[in-house]
């Protein structure tokens, strides 16, 4: 006979159990492939449709035959497309190079204890964490004529009476704008390359000065040549990134005065939520995306692993 245990006989599992014991991971992992799908997937597929439908809430009606290429070919034909393009380079390099030599200069600083230096460091991060359209409307605040007193400062720096209207004024539109992107961003610059710096060892600098090295030949010889990768990283991350600035755009300068300091991210926004060629800004929208593939994989496999080349 069968011994049975205190607890009695075991039960077989169920059908239900079973199943659900054989496919525990997917049923763990279900949730977040669909929210994969209803937040990425979804709006992918439905992007590329809009771009070869015409999407255009000016024209009415329901129906969104196909047509093609037409918006492509209407953002190519369109003279402000391209002046979005350059303004979005020159607005990018620029940032980019100002926030990459302030960073560079700020981290030199503080590389060494000091009395202050925690308060400091925490000061210069704070401009890190605030929203760009904060920071797009301090700097509208500090800059307007006549309410801004960025024209009474500047008297009191310099002789005469300043009358700047920083937000409409070419070339002080491009130069508020630059400015305002490289407060918020410098901080980026500050604490990746203060890391880098950090992690050079003494040892190389103090072999350096046995060799009769002077403290120009260290940084030159020993400080940028370790150095470069972390640049590069943040140069490489800064840039994509400054290349979508859409945020300050729109409360600082909307795009004016008229359309010369579109960016093409604010273009494309223009196109598809003010005048509602929906589809015209989603084609747009896809042929910035793969210019900005490109330069990415160029940085990438031209600027991080330059040694793949030689």
């Amino acid at each position: 006979m069968t011994s049975v245990g205190a607890t009695g006989p075991r039960k077989r599992p169920s059908r239900a159990a079973s199943w659900v014991d054989r496919n525990i991971k997917w049923i763990l992992v279900s949730p977040a492939i669909f929210v994969v799908v209803a937040l990425t997937i979804f709006p992918l597929c439905f992007a590329i449709w809009t771009a070869f439908v015409q999407y255009d809430f000016t024209v009415g009606g329901t129906e969104h035959p196909f047509i093609g290429l037409d918006n492509f070919r209407a953002v190519i034909d369109d003279p402000v497309w391209w002046h979005s393009l350059w303004v979005t380079a020159l607005i990018s390099v620029s940032a980019v190079t100002l926030e990459l030599v302030l960073g560079f200069i700020l981290a030199l600083a503080m590389l060494r204890p000091f009395a202050g230096r925690r308060v400091l460091m925490v000061l210069f991060v704070i401009p890190l964490f605030m929203s760009p359209v904060i920071v797009g409307m301090f700097f509208d605040l500090f800059l307007r004529r006549p309410q801004g007193p960025a024209n009474q400062i500047l008297s009191w720096i310099l002789p005469g009476e300043f009358g700047i209207d920083f937000t409409l004024n070419s070339p002080w539109t491009f130069i508020s704008i630059i400015v305002a992107d490289a407060w918020q961003w410098t901080p980026f610059m500050f604490v990746i390359l203060l890391a880098g710096l950090s992690a050079i060892s003494d040892e190389l600098y103090e072999a350096a000065e046995i060799d009769g090295a002077k403290p120009r030949q260290s940084f030159t010889f020993v400080t940028l040549p370790l150095l470069l990768p972390i640049i590069l990283i943040a140069v490489t991350f800064r840039f994509i990134d400054a290349a979508k600035l859409f945020d300050i755009i729109y409360t600082l300068t909307r795009g004016g005065p008229g359309t010369s300091t579109y960016t093409t991210s604010y273009y494309l926004y223009q196109q598809g939520f003010e005048l509602f060629h929906l589809g015209q800004g989603v084609a747009g929208a896809w042929m910035f995306t793969i210019l900005l593939t490109g330069i990415s994989f160029w940085l990438v496999r031209r600027l991080l692993t330059p040694e793949e080349d030689t």
